[in-house]
């Protein structure tokens, strides 16, 4: 099959109104108490390092990569559009990526991407495949999410493939993003150049292979032109939200493009979720530790416009999937959306 050929084609986003979903789950007794406030305590640092190990636990156990997620919803279910239904075939990685984002596939040569909470590598791989010069960094907070995406870029036929990948661990939310993606000086020169589209070089270049060039040398690979954030910020408790957003526009580019897509308001997992997993408004947590937000637009935009975002697209996507066991068709809400870090003139 052509690289080209993805099976994500048959994929849909509008096959119910969102507006309609709201007035059915606000209007259901039964489901009044995700609606509730929510008074959270606050636990200090203990979340960070809880966070960091639900994580690896999580990977640790589902070592093949090959589990089930609003990431990759094709894996078990059928799309239904009205009376058709498509069959999709497994996914080991997110093939829908370059469809609903194809400034992946269109950028120019040589472009850098970074890859926030790359987990299992399954967002990396059809990036690296599509553009044979792009470079992805991927990092996360877990060890084991790391070690999971090394595998599957190795496993790559594609040699080219292997050297234009490189992980890094880290917690965005909390420490930041490392000098070496963009040292200081960098950062503030970001309203002065690095206009994205334009030929020019970055400010400063190190061998990423290794490790303690940028402590010995101070110099970062000049920021980047994409960030993407798929399926990552929902797992961010909340209050870190707008750090973690801060430190992502610090590294992008003038003219760099954040795509983001995550769990949206009244998703069928939200609906799920008991009284007693609620660690927050609109905030839950998994029992394996894990933890999940789900957005709404507006708080999106709030995020992202109170950084200096501009908002370039944003909607929910809303798709009927019917699971092939049982039949059950249930209802998938996610937030799409394209922010761009203004050009300086």
């Amino acid at each position: 099959m052509s690289k080209r050929n993805w099976v994500a084609e048959n994929y849909y986003s509008k096959d119910f109104e969102w507006d309609e979903l709201r007035q059915e789950v606000e209007n259901d007794p039964s489901l009044q108490y995700h609606l509730l406030p929510y008074t959270k305590v606050d636990s200090g640092n203990q979340d960070d390092v809880q966070d960091s190990e639900a994580w690896d636990k999580f990977h640790a156990r589902h070592s093949t990569g090959k589990f089930f997620t609003a990431l990759d919803f094709d894996c078990f279910f059928h799309s239904c559009l009205g009376n058709r239904v498509i069959t999709l075939a497994w996914p080991i990685e997110r093939r829908y990526l370059l469809k609903e984002f194809p400034e992946l596939a269109s950028c120019k040569d040589f472009s850098k991407v970074l890859e926030v909470g790359c987990g299992n590598g399954s967002t990396a791989l059809p990036i690296l495949r599509e553009k044979e010069s792009t470079i992805l960094y991927a990092c996360d907070c877990s060890t084991e999410a790391l070690e999971r995406a090394k595998e599957i870029i190795n496993a790559d036929n594609s040699i080219s493939t292997k050297h234009r990948f490189h992980s890094f661990q880290c917690d965005f939310s909390t420490l930041g993003f490392p000098m070496w993606l963009a040292c200081n000086t960098c950062r503030g020169s970001f309203l002065e150049k690095q206009f994205l589209g334009f030929p020019g070089e970055d400010n400063c270049k190190i061998d990423i292979n290794s490790p303690s060039c940028s402590e010995e040398n101070k110099c970062c690979i000049g920021g980047v032109d994409f960030i993407t954030l798929i399926f990552t910020l929902s797992a961010v408790p909340l209050d870190r939200m707008p750090t973690a957003i801060t430190q992502c526009f610090s590294i992008l580019k003038p003219g760099g493009l954040l795509l983001f897509r995550d769990y949206g308001l009244y998703d069928m997992t939200m609906l799920r979720f008991e009284p007693a997993q609620r660690v927050g408004y609109r905030e839950y947590l998994r029992s394996d530790g894990t933890r999940s937000y789900f957005f709404c637009l507006n708080s999106v935009r709030n995020l992202m416009s109170a950084v200096g975002f501009t908002e370039l697209e944003l909607e929910y996507c809303c798709v009927k999937s019917v699971n092939r066991r049982s039949g059950k068709i249930m209802r998938r809400v996610w937030v799409h959306g394209k922010f761009q870090k203004p050009i300086c003139d």
